[in-house]
């Protein structure tokens, strides 16, 4: 590892051991942001020393939250072919906070890889997605201030980028058998919307969570639409195979995925933290908090309702 990646390294430590803990769930997510996405993390690319940097990090922050690993140890390694065949390697970040009692599991992923250094520029990926890192820790906080009824899972994972290799290895080796996990929460770009809008994506798929997601919307901080995941916006602009939940999907787990709608950063090299609205995101990552918690409550509810075949999703209008 090089000497600048080094030392981001040990600034990633010494801040999360020096820091006073959290005030309340959420309010060090804009400065895991700033250490995910600054230069020196060089964008995190699979298998690149940023990518080891950032994930000492998230080790240090699930350290200080108290999250415990899951499978033994929270480093989770896999082989995957990339687009050109060649053998590649990515490492899963796999934690959890165990619930009150037995049941269902409830699963929160956010992939932390980005583009890397391109033509001697960085993409530093602040929006995506190290926002959605930090909003996963952000629930970690969460559940580690009031213990979750269900166990939680959560998977930072590697190698979204390249074809949503992380969550394949996770669907092919998880922690705990695949019907045990109701639902999974996928936090994929929260934190910049020209609009003030987050949405969340899943009901057309799973009927069942259209009421509870706008009970989530009814009382979020930040303006929460449901869609993107079957009409009006399919064929254009529907996101169930855009990120790690579709992953999951296809190994049988339901998902809802949190997301902005893109914009003109998206996979640029001007995608840096200078350009996160601070008042968004902060609503943004209230909202997904209170998500999970709400999922957590009801969560052998959901695991019921999961079982019973969803019904067809609407026909788009002529």
């Amino acid at each position: 590892m090089t000497t600048r990646l080094l030392a981001a390294c040990l600034f990633a430590a010494t801040t999360c051991l020096t820091s006073s803990a959290w005030a309340a769930p959420g309010d060090r997510a804009l400065q895991d942001v700033q250490v995910l996405a600054a230069d020196e993390m060089q964008g995190r690319a699979t298998g690149t020393d940023g990518a080891a940097a950032a994930r000492i990090h998230i080790l240090q922050r699930f350290a200080e939250i108290g999250v415990q690993p899951a499978y033994g140890r929270f480093q989770a390694p896999f082989v995957f072919a990339s687009a050109d065949g060649a053998s590649r390697e990515g490492v899963n970040l796999v934690g959890q906070i165990p619930g009150r009692g037995p049941g269902p599991v409830l699963l929160i992923t956010a992939h932390y890889d980005h583009l890397g250094v391109k033509d001697g520029e960085i993409f530093n990926g602040a929006d995506d997605n190290a926002s959605g890192v930090a909003g996963l820790l952000a629930i970690a906080e969460a559940f580690a201030e009031e213990a979750p009824r269900h166990t939680v899972l959560f998977a930072v994972l590697d190698a979204e980028e390249l074809g949503l290799a992380g969550a394949k290895a996770l669907a092919a080796n998880p922690p705990v058998p695949l019907s045990q996990i109701a639902l999974a929460i996928n936090l994929d770009m929260i934190s910049k919307s020209a609009e003030g809008e987050l949405y969340a994506a899943g009901a057309a798929h799973f009927p069942w969570l259209r009421p509870r997601l706008e009970a989530v919307a009814a009382a979020a901080p930040v303006q929460l639409r449901l869609g993107h995941d079957g009409p009006p916006w399919t064929g254009h602009d529907d996101w169930s195979e855009a990120s790690d939940h579709a992953a999951l999907g296809a190994a049988g787990v339901p998902w809802v995925y949190f997301g902005v709608e893109d914009h003109p950063e998206y996979h640029q090299p001007t995608d840096d933290v200078g350009g996160i609205p601070r008042d968004f995101f902060a609503d943004a990552v209230a909202t997904v908090v209170l998500a999970a918690r709400r999922f957590d409550a009801e969560l052998s509810t959901i695991a019921e309702a999961a079982k019973r075949p969803a019904p067809s999703a609407p026909e788009a209008a002529p």
